[in-house]
């Protein structure tokens, strides 16, 4: 299908005027008469009687019409509703999320994002694991710490810190370390990996510990924490609240490592849609 020349053809049409139509489309009439006359040619038909006062449609010209005003109409309702959409988010978004980071961090700032945007529907699904987002269409997901897949587009949204915590009443009893090499001494609370990190002299260093208990579960190591049986090495969303409180004490600050990145990564060949890049924008603003 060629559109050179339909909506020169509808405007000379309605105003039966080619001096008309060439003002209102803000074109020359040479113009707006060249398009008309490599329409007809194409057509092999007359789309118009011609006199010198004014212009009308053939039979032909009105059948034609009536089928080009309804293309031309349903054009201006596409380009209306991806406006629309532009303006007023709406359709669905599939994402996922560290099991413990989405639902104390992402699910509940999402709900607020869906609250203040009703057409918008949110499908999520909480995994440690590293899901394909191109295989498995997903949309969205947010990586924790260093990113591994070049080929995704990512947008930090914020940055989280590790503390190395124990309760007043371990510390009493054990005492408080003071370097890193102290924490051999010490009962540690382990997580999935032996291997807690650090800097020290502007260096990042990682360290193999032990401990009588060993948790793939940061609910349950913060509660053996607060409950004085070791020392922990948890993210803040774990820990930040109890060490407001005082029910946790953070230890050896000046050997903490540097913040890891949270971020929303995408697939690199998948479009942004409106309604994503706003969801994206809003978690950075509220993580930031």
């Amino acid at each position: 299908m060629q559109w050179e020349g339909i909506s020169e053809f509808v405007f000379v049409a309605e105003n039966e005027s080619f001096t008309l139509a060439s003002k209102k489309m803000e074109i020359s009439t040479a113009q707006v008469s060249r398009q008309i006359s490599a329409l007809e040619k194409r057509l092999n038909i007359k789309l118009f009687y011609r006199t010198t006062r004014k212009v009308s449609l053939t039979e032909e010209g009105r059948v034609f019409y009536q089928h080009c005003r309804s293309v031309l109409d349903g054009l201006d309702a596409a380009e209306r509703a991806i406006t629309n959409l532009q303006s007023k988010p709406q359709g669905k978004i599939k994402l996922t999320a560290p099991v413990t980071y989405g639902e104390k961090q992402i699910l509940p700032l999402v709900n607020n994002f869906v609250k203040q945007h009703s057409d918008v529907e949110v499908s999520a699904y909480l995994s440690n694991r590293q899901i394909d987002l191109s295989e498995d269409g997903y949309d969205l997901a947010i990586r924790l710490g260093k990113l591994s897949d070049s080929s995704m587009m990512a947008k930090k949204l914020g940055k989280r810190a590790n503390y190395v915590c124990a309760s007043p009443s371990y510390l009493d009893n054990h005492g408080i370390p003071h370097s890193i090499a102290e924490l051999s001494q010490h009962s540690c609370l382990l997580g999935s990996s032996d291997y807690w990190h650090f800097s020290e002299l502007g260096k990042e260093k990682s360290m193999r510990l032990k401990g009588r208990l060993r948790y793939n579960n940061g609910h349950c190591l913060t509660d053996a924490a607060l409950k004085g049986l070791g020392i922990v090495q948890l993210p803040d969303y774990y820990v930040e609240q109890h060490l407001k409180n005082g029910d946790l004490i953070s230890l050896l600050d000046n050997y903490r490592a540097p913040d890891e990145g949270i971020w929303a990564v995408y697939p690199q060949n998948r479009h942004l849609s409106p309604r994503i890049r706003l969801l994206v924008d809003y978690l950075a603003e509220q993580l930031a």
